[in-house]
């Protein structure tokens, strides 16, 4: 039966004098702590810490990347356990579900999922047996028996994962009920939330009335006016600070920017609470926000994180069977330089206040983006994100950003995921190869060795603990 081959030297570069380089800086980092700074694992997960039900419901049913392959193959989504939006499932049999995934494992060849996947079976679970339509149920009883272990619990594996900080995302609106009790009991994992309020920020959200009024009820204030509005998502910011929050994040369909006057802003916050806007007035209001959270930022200290370019929930019908987050956001061109310009032009140089941006259009990372970062002294260069968190996509980043904007305008790495077991094979992944980059650089004279061991600490940990003030 095949195995699959776990590397000592995977994903280091293959010249020896280069790899024996990055050998030695990955062995210093390997061990280190795990700092995530964003992130979307949900908080119940570690609040409840039940047993995870079965392979499919932990590697698959959450997971968009896994979705999104499959359903390009032609395997309907009703196949794959998803959850309609009104609570029918399908699909109930996991072992059926588990067996699409294994049926169809070469549609993954040379995909980061493949390596994550694989890496997890091997390092999370000890088992190196390759995924295939005849390993599926043996691999899946497997996967089921040690489930049942407590060793296999999320407490269990956020310990066994040396997690320092884990950072969920959730709603402005969100009682931050798991968080709490997290934080009630006696055990030590730090788990914070992030401020995420797109929801009532964004007209063109479907939600966007039902969640400003969810807001009202929450805070007690009157957010049918402008006053009240501002005035209930600072009380929200607050009260994520006291839960722990060091940042907010920030998912805008663009970078856009702009500052309006009081009276402009307060005649178009009328106009997309009443229904009366169109299109423009959506990116108006999304762009004034934007403005109006880096100056709560300023205010209150959290780290202010923008996700743009995302084209969400491109397939309409997914959408409306399954809702959000399920594998068909694509990304888009996005112009930093005009659109950050209000913004880095009012805040970017405030010594108290920090930006983190993030992309989806690798086109703007030498063009625009390490340009940026490598001015403003409060913006900083978010790791490669969603369709590039790969080896290919991390190696990239680096050679794009590094000779404009150095390392240490950058924040480090966050894995940006639900899937919780690929924690920690998805920081495995970067920091080796952030090592084979650095090695590299050495090799080449461009930067001692002593030099190269510090920019793979700053990289794997320090960067992130620095720029998120954890």
């Amino acid at each position: 039966m095949a195995e699959v081959d776990m590397h000592d030297d995977r994903l280091l570069p293959p010249e020896p004098s280069v790899r024996a380089v990055a050998r030695d800086l990955y062995s210093q980092v390997k061990g280190l702590p795990l700092l995530c700074p964003h992130g979307h694992v949900d908080p119940s997960l570690l609040a409840d810490d039940e047993p995870f039900p079965d392979p499919a419901w932990l590697f698959i049913i959450p997971d968009h990347y896994v979705h999104r392959m499959l359903h390009s193959a032609r395997i309907p989504h009703e196949e794959l356990g998803l959850v309609e939006v009104d609570g029918t499932q399908r699909e109930t049999d996991s072992r059926r579900v588990w067996k699409r995934l294994c049926e169809n494992w070469h549609l993954f060849r040379a995909t980061p999922s493949k390596i994550w996947l694989e890496m997890e079976l091997a390092e999370v679970f000890g088992i190196t047996t390759r995924l295939s339509a005849d390993t599926a149920d043996q691999v899946y009883d497997q996967l089921l028996e040690r489930l049942t272990q407590p060793e296999y619990r999320p407490r269990a594996l956020f310990e066994r994962f040396n997690i320092e900080v884990l950072a969920t995302t959730d709603d402005a609106t969100d009682p931050l009920e798991a968080h709490q009790r997290i934080r009630d009991d006696a055990w030590t994992g730090t788990v914070i939330p992030t401020y995420r309020p797109d929801k009532v920020l964004d007209p063109d959200q479907p939600t966007f009335q039902p969640s400003l009024r969810l807001l009202a009820e929450v805070t007690g204030e009157d957010t049918m006016s402008y006053p009240g509005y501002l005035a209930a998502l600072r009380q929200r910011r607050e009260h994520f600070r006291r839960m722990g929050a060091t940042a907010t994040d920030h998912g805008h369909p663009s970078a856009y920017t702009v500052e309006l006057s009081d009276t402009d802003a307060e005649k178009l916050f009328r106009r997309v609470t009443e229904g009366q806007h169109d299109a423009g007035d959506a990116e108006q209001f999304r762009g004034h926000m934007l403005m109006q959270m880096a100056q709560m930022s300023l205010e209150d200290g959290l780290v202010m994180q923008l996700h743009p370019g995302s084209v969400r929930n491109h397939d309409p019908h997914l959408l409306a069977r399954y809702g959000l987050d399920k594998g068909a956001d694509i990304p888009g061109p996005t112009d930093y330089v005009n659109n950050l310009k209000p913004l880095l032009n009012r805040y970017g140089n405030e010594p108290d206040f920090t930006f983190v941006a993030f992309t989806l259009d690798e086109a703007a990372y030498s063009r625009e983006l390490a340009p940026l970062a490598g001015y403003y002294p409060a913006m900083q260069l978010g790791p490669a994100w969603w369709f590039y968190d790969s080896p290919h996509g991390i190696r990239r980043y680096r050679e794009l950003v590094t000779e404009t904007a150095g390392f240490y305008n950058t924040a480090g790495f966050n894995d940006d995921t639900r899937a919780f077991a690929s924690i920690p094979v998805r920081h495995d992944v970067a920091r080796r190869i952030d090592c084979g980059y650095l090695a590299q650089l050495v090799v080449e004279h461009r930067m001692a060795e002593d030099e190269a061991h510090e920019v793979a600490y700053a990289l794997a940990y320090g960067r992130a603990k620095e720029v998120y003030r954890l």
